[in-house]
């Protein structure tokens, strides 16, 4: 097998620490053609699709991408912003702003976005780290909760990257951070800031990514981690019993799937007279077509529908400082013991101004 070529080695270069953030990703337009390219690779992926490929495979290519495509492109139109993706968008400021965290604290790192399916890929980052002279690589997926279906396959893809390569960096993975103290400190300040000015609700729901009920059996922690980041998100925000709940949303095909379902969750409340419902979604740190369509669009529907009266999405933490701030931890935390310091030991190289202002980069 041909390796991928090395980038010219430079003597007396210093080695660079790269840190390559990873979200889930988006078509790179919103039409049915690109969306279909993008489905095609997410839905092929056997971390996601746990059916044999034999069976599995006439059902995507015969049925799902001649179907879904253009309804799928449709509902990302009705979210799509002047400069994209909303998901790239936020990742994006995400990773300028982390470059910018870490400069501040003393780190000279490169810092690149990923995306798992779509652009830019994995491969293409890590070839760019390579190239910026990265002997270390910190690979972040930005999935709070940890899964096979998302976290696990974010080390495929580095894998896959890896076994291409003949020199291959040194590697280290973040698995999860959702009871990390910066992140849920950060998801209750957003949540705060909401209430401080529209007021509160009658029930907080929070909704995380559903994923098939048969993967907790297997041994998959997802719904566990999710539990206790409901948990110690309510601890924070000081709510009773019956002041908050969990569901899980985005349910695909006829497996039975972990519950209660979000949709559920708002209609039941709804017909119970329920006034007012608002919806975090701690499982995303980027607001995307889950939240912005599936959440502020289609639940808020569903809740009116049943006869609830007033309905409120708080956003993702997107470019929160705070929730910035506890990213930068993390990392920081996870590159213990690898050289990142700047010559002098000081940020004055990579200020948050001079990391926004090679924000393009990412």
């Amino acid at each position: 097998m041909p390796f991928r070529p090395e980038p010219e080695f430079q003597h007396g270069r210093p080695a660079r620490v790269g840190v390559l953030l990873c979200n889930l990703g988006t078509p790179d337009e919103a039409t049915p053609a690109a969306t279909r390219r993008y489905l095609a690779e997410f839905l092929s992926d056997p971390r996601v699709i746990e059916i044999p490929p034999a069976l599995w495979k006439p059902i995507l290519h015969g049925v799902i991408l001649r179907t879904r495509p253009a309804k799928s492109a449709a509902k990302y139109r009705d979210i799509w912003t002047h400069d994209g993706s909303p998901l790239m968008v936020w990742s994006r400021k995400q990773a300028t702003m982390l470059r910018g965290y870490l400069g501040e604290r003393g780190h000279a790192v490169s810092v690149r976005l990923a995306m798992r399916y779509g652009n830019p890929s994995v491969a293409s980052r890590l070839d760019e780290l390579k190239a910026d002279g990265c002997t270390r690589v910190l690979v972040v997926p930005l999935y709070p909760q940890y899964s096979g279906t998302t976290t696990a396959s974010v080390f495929d893809a580095v894998a896959d990257w890896a076994r291409q390569v003949r020199h291959v960096p040194e590697l280290r993975f973040v698995n999860r951070f959702h009871d990390d103290p910066g992140y849920i400190r950060a998801l209750a300040h957003s949540v705060q800031q909401h209430w401080q000015i529209h007021g509160r609700p009658d029930k907080l729901v929070m909704s995380f990514h559903g994923v098939p009920e048969r993967t907790l059996t297997l041994g998959d922690p997802y719904h566990c981690e999710c539990l206790k980041t409901a948990r110690l998100l309510a601890e924070r925000l000081a709510l009773k019993d019956g002041e908050w709940g969990v569901s899980f949303q985005s349910r695909f095909g006829k497996a039975k799937w972990l519950e209660p379902a979000t949709q559920t969750v708002l209609e039941q409340l709804g017909r119970a007279g329920t006034r007012r419902v608002d919806v975090v979604c701690p499982g995303f740190v980027a607001d995307c077509l889950e939240t912005l369509e599936e959440i502020a669009i289609e639940g808020q529907e569903s809740f009116k529908a049943a006869g609830g009266q007033d309905f409120h999405y708080i956003p993702c933490l997107n470019d929160d400082p705070l929730w910035l701030a506890a990213l930068a931890e993390i990392v920081q935390d996870h590159l213990q013991g690898w050289p990142t310091r700047s010559a002098d030991g000081s940020a004055a190289a990579a200020t948050r101004e001079r990391a926004l202002a090679a924000g393009a980069k990412a």
